[in-house]
């Protein structure tokens, strides 16, 4: 279904005054209605074209930070909770957005309530920005009543998202790091270093031993290939990208990441479990049905070894079956996982048993990267005096054979 367009208009209010704006519509027709409806004398409509440039090449480009869902989220709530009216609040978070596509989002979607619209339906229309969790508990809190109260814990659901991120981000930051210093280094000594020993050994003759030989002969050719020591990573990397979009290729991965050494397996199962009960606790505690919430979720913890099997769990779920039971018969989730949910659906308190583990797992995963960055920083920064030691001994054992000739 295409999406609406876009009209500027102007009209007259019954008092007399001039009344100027934007308003989505499928036609100028259309819009000229629900302008009439509003009690207003339509004087001009005129649908906006937007530039095809803007259209093609930047549009794809625009994104929306998770924080600034988070802000928008949160001072949506606090409006609301205040008792300004939907379409004021909307109205303002319009006017004090900064990025351009959010605030052109968030203009569509007070233009859609404008005409009737509820505030979930108006966000569906736009999944890039609202995604299919945000949407769902909106449309719960305005079922229940309780939309203040839903939209804080989107916020609160996007802040520890962001949060988990922005740990596993930082703590990758310094090896990172290293490995890219090591990369550089290695490059300047085989492209500036090497040569300048080459023409030495070249003067002098002989047969060089079999490591000088080797590193010489890398550093011709990446002297002489240069381009393809750029294009083929590129390309595999592409490549890779291409294959990981795959229904075989990202099922391959994700069992992959799973079994990664040094304990890095361990951290994105502990995180893809964090975000399954975060989300699914949040769900539930806005009133998301059981069943929705189960979709949802599915689709929420970033790994298919674990979201695969969701539908034979929903369905287990349908049958009457309580979740802990299915979800221990996956033999993915931990122990742990599942005997909590079997004591929080006994107790009734499935969504605060839901958080308990999240967070739980939280500080589980932050213990656990921190402890691997321990480890790791080391380990690279030998790896570093290794790659700079080889280069140095393949460069002097030469050296040493015109030292035994000598004596």
């Amino acid at each position: 279904m295409a999406e609406a367009a876009v009209f500027s208009y102007k009209a007259i209010d019954r008092s007399g005054a001039t009344s100027v704006g934007e308003i989505s519509g499928d036609s100028q027709s259309a819009v000229a209605a629900q302008l009439r409806l509003r009690g207003l004398t339509v004087v001009d409509v005129t649908e906006k074209k937007a530039s095809s440039m803007d259209v093609d090449l930047f549009a794809r480009f625009k994104r929306v930070k998770a924080s600034e869902m988070t802000v928008l989220a949160r001072q949506l709530a606090t409006m609301v909770s205040s008792g300004l009216s939907l379409l004021r609040a909307l109205s303002v978070l319009e006017e004090q957005t900064e990025n351009p596509l959010l605030k052109d989002v968030v203009g569509k979607v007070r233009g859609d309530v404008e005409t009737g619209l509820s505030l979930s339906q108006a966000m569906a229309k736009h999944p890039r920005v609202f995604n299919r969790l945000f949407v769902s508990m909106v449309q719960a809190g305005e079922t229940g009543g309780n939309l203040e109260e839903v939209l804080e814990r989107v916020a609160i659901q996007l802040e520890k998202d962001d949060h988990l991120r922005r740990t596993v981000k930082s703590a990758m930051t310094y090896p990172t790091m290293i490995a890219a210093f090591a990369v550089l280094v290695l490059v300047a000594m085989v492209m500036f270093i090497i040569p300048i020993f080459a023409a030495m050994f070249d003067d002098l003759g002989g047969e060089l031993p079999p490591l000088t030989a080797f590193m010489v002969g890398m550093s011709d050719a990446m002297r002489g290939y240069w381009y393809l020591f750029f294009t083929v990573p590129i390309a595999a990397w592409i490549g890779f990208k291409r294959w990981k979009a795959t229904e075989s290729g990202q099922l391959w991965w994700d069992r992959l990441k799973l079994r990664l050494p040094m304990g890095i397996g361990d951290i994105v199962l502990k995180i893809a479990v964090a975000r399954f009960a975060r989300t699914l606790g949040t769900l539930t505690a806005s009133g998301v049905p059981i069943l929705q919430a189960l979709d949802i979720t599915s689709q929420t913890t970033g790994n298919r070894v674990l979201s695969d099997p969701m539908a034979e769990v929903t369905e287990r779920v349908k049958e009457g079956q309580s979740l802990a039971a299915p979800l221990a018969r996956i033999g993915v989730f931990p122990t742990m996982v599942t005997q909590m949910l079997a004591v929080g659906e006994e107790t009734g308190a499935l969504d605060s048993m839901l958080h308990k583990l999240a967070d739980f797992y939280d500080d589980e995963i932050a213990a656990k990267l921190k402890s691997l960055t321990s480890i790791i920083e080391p380990l690279m920064m030998i790896g570093v005096g290794c790659i700079v030691g080889i280069v140095v001994v393949s460069m002097y054992l030469p050296m040493f054979k015109i030292f035994d000739l000598v004596k």
